[in-house]
């Protein structure tokens, strides 16, 4: 719903003004995009730009910032197709893209593009044969594989990504994959084989039990669990006072029922947000992702639902929370903050 009430004509020039005004700030890392075709938390006639589509257009209208998904589902592209449309989204931008994918979840918009719907463990496995197929493609140039579910014969993918070619630290996949999903047996199994990165639980409890699953599966596989970097979402609703907190959560409850979504739909959704790390005045938020840092989450994905519309919260979120968060990182340790122009 990140474009409700916005005339259709005027998305692009939104998305593409928010993307360059985040490529211009430094202190922000990287854009992302959902991969939905039907909008969330139920499917209307809101809008929901195609999220490839949109990362070619980013990388044009940019030059700095980092472009992801969170996440690609593998199972609405053949993976030896899109291993070459990331390749070529590598080429276009320069050795920006990051590869967010995983097993796909949004049972209505499945069943509506004709994929079917089937169970957990066949996603699953679409997930794991998928990223075998990007990584050949990236690495080698070419893909052979012969899965139960994909199956690839010499197909070629050249120009090869920059991004595993030309740039130092990402040769294990090209492409940095991004294995978003908490599943622990496996979901996480997958990431200790082939992630760059991980996107799971941000709450402090599941971090650190999502955490520890991954690290067991590291030892497993003889993965160094160090090698991959552990990042989370948070919906930021972020105000001087508490009372201003409050009116931001007061204008997305409004937003939504503008929107069309059920009241009780967003009473059932309502509640994660207002309890997430992210909410509150910019001391709360930052002991949160302090804290959250201390255990080892080091890419925060952030997230602002009236982004679109009023960028005062976002404003207050660079001149308090990250010039904190910077202040109180060790030498030489990395913060990275995202901002979407999201669908």
């Amino acid at each position: 719903m990140d474009l409700a009430g916005i005339d259709p004509a005027q998305h692009w020039g939104v998305m593409a003004g928010l993307a360059r005004r985040f490529d211009g700030i430094h202190d922000w890392e990287s854009i992302w995009v959902y991969d939905h075709f039907h909008t969330v938390p139920i499917p209307t006639e809101d809008a929901t730009h195609e999220a490839w589509t949109l990362m070619a257009a980013f990388a044009g209208v940019t030059g700095r910032v980092r472009l992801g998904q969170m996440c690609t589902c593998m199972a609405y592209r053949n993976p030896a197709y899109l291993a070459k449309v990331a390749a070529t989204v590598d080429i276009v931008s320069e050795g920006r893209v990051e590869m967010g994918i995983g097993a796909g979840w949004y049972e209505h918009e499945w069943r509506a593009y004709g994929y079917g719907f089937p169970s957990a463990g066949e996603r699953l496995a679409r997930l794991r044969e998928g990223v075998e197929i990007f990584r050949q493609a990236w690495t080698t140039g070419t893909a052979t594989y012969a899965g139960t579910h994909y199956q690839a014969d010499g197909a070629r993918c050249y120009p090869r990504p920059l991004q595993g070619t030309s740039a130092p630290g990402s040769a294990r996949n090209g492409i940095p994959m991004w294995i978003a999903g908490g599943g622990e047996k496996k979901t996480l199994r997958i990431a200790a084989e082939y992630a760059d990165y991980t996107n799971f639980d941000g709450s402090p409890e599941g971090f650190a039990a999502k955490s520890a699953v991954l690290r067991g599966h590291c030892a497993d596989v003889g993965r160094d669990f160090g090698e991959i970097t552990r990042s989370a979402n948070y919906n930021v609703v972020i105000g001087e006072t508490e009372k201003e907190v409050a009116d931001r959560l007061a204008w997305m409850e409004d937003h939504f029922l503008k929107a069309g979504i059920p009241q009780a739909v967003i009473d059932g959704q309502l509640p994660g947000i207002k309890n997430g790390p992210a909410v509150g005045t910019p001391e709360q938020i930052v002991d949160h992702l302090s804290a959250l840092e201390a255990a080892g989450m080091t890419y925060a994905i952030t997230y602002f639902a009236e982004a679109a519309y009023d960028l005062s919260g976002i404003e207050l979120f660079e001149r308090e929370v990250i010039p904190a968060l910077v202040d109180a990182r060790p030498q030489g340790h990395h913060h990275r903050w995202h901002l979407p122009g999201r669908h």
